[in-house]
């Protein structure tokens, strides 16, 4: 087995480019930041963007939790890759992270400086300082699912082929940890509830939410919800509406994954201005 490091300082580009290096020299598989990936596929272990500290961040790359380290170990074994990729900002970290997972020694390294010029480093480095962005070497729809509440955006990159051609070489995930450098985030259920109510209050046929309920998990939201709806709507027709344009705009506004939504029709009620003309119907007979 080719083992390869790819070496640069935090925030330089090197997740942004590792595909490009790898496919370079023949090379399917990537460590970057405690994930094994394959292609556009996570194979095995848990991304280190996901860690609550800068701390825990660097430990979970380095695979210091032995549970972690042997999950990417038995998945190494199992795939038996011809060369592998490692991501580190040092040399010491590339060899330590191929000593923790049993990898042979590293053959060859290939710097930040020899594949991006330092204008794009000094822009990546801008990039990650004032916006807290890090990319992950893997489509977005890959990794939804284990970054809920994470700002998540993809990222695809293009390579030109002839005039006005290009091909797709790739797709990459920008996400804002926890840990980045303008600090922590939390969005609160109350939040949750007012895009909700927002976007209900602007369906027809929907008078309001009489009770609202949401739980928080590490694997997104789960969210009950009572609604008092217009007499005469399709009530089963308008409340599958709701739900997709509810579960729509929170994951867009929020990147949190809505992994339950329950909705019950509590009760009807006569539109004001169909009342009115109820009564007035009535008292002209």
């Amino acid at each position: 087995m080719r083992v390869v490091g790819f070496v640069g300082p935090s925030g330089t580009g090197k997740s942004h480019r590792a595909v490009w290096v790898a496919r370079e020299r023949g090379i399917d598989f990537i460590i970057d930041d405690g994930l094994l990936i394959r292609g556009a596929q996570i194979i095995a272990g848990k991304s280190a963007k996901k860690e609550k500290t800068k701390i825990g961040s660097i430990k979970c790359a380095l695979f210091t939790d032995d549970d972690h380290a042997d999950d990417v170990k038995t998945a190494i074994r199992q795939y038996n890759p011809e060369g592998i990729l490692i991501l580190g900002t040092s040399d010491g970290m590339v060899e330590a992270i191929a000593k923790r997972l049993e990898l042979p020694e590293v053959t060859e390294k290939v710097y930040i400086h020899q594949v991006a010029t330092e204008f794009e480093i000094k822009q990546a480095l801008t990039t990650r300082r004032e916006q807290g962005k890090h990319v992950i070497p893997v489509p977005t729809f890959e990794i939804k699912k284990d970054f809920s509440g994470y700002f998540l955006d993809p990222l695809q990159i293009f390579r030109r082929k002839g005039k006005g051609r290009f091909q797709l070489i790739g797709e990459k995930s920008v996400v804002r940890p926890t840990f980045s450098y303008l600090g922590n985030y939390t969005i609160s259920d109350y939040t949750i509830y007012q895009i909700v109510d927002y976007v209900v209050s602007n369906i027809e046929g929907v008078n309001k939410i009489s009770r609202f309920r949401v739980e928080n998990h590490p694997e997104g939201i789960y969210i009950e919800m009572d609604l008092v709806l217009v007499y005469g709507c399709q009530i089963r027709e308008l409340l599958r509406k709701v739900q997709q344009k509810v579960i729509d705009e929170v994951e867009k506004l929020t990147a949190l994954n809505i992994q339950s939504l329950n909705i019950t029709a509590k009760s009807l009620v006569l539109e004001p201005n169909k009342a009115l003309d109820s009564k007035r119907g009535d008292s002209s007979s």
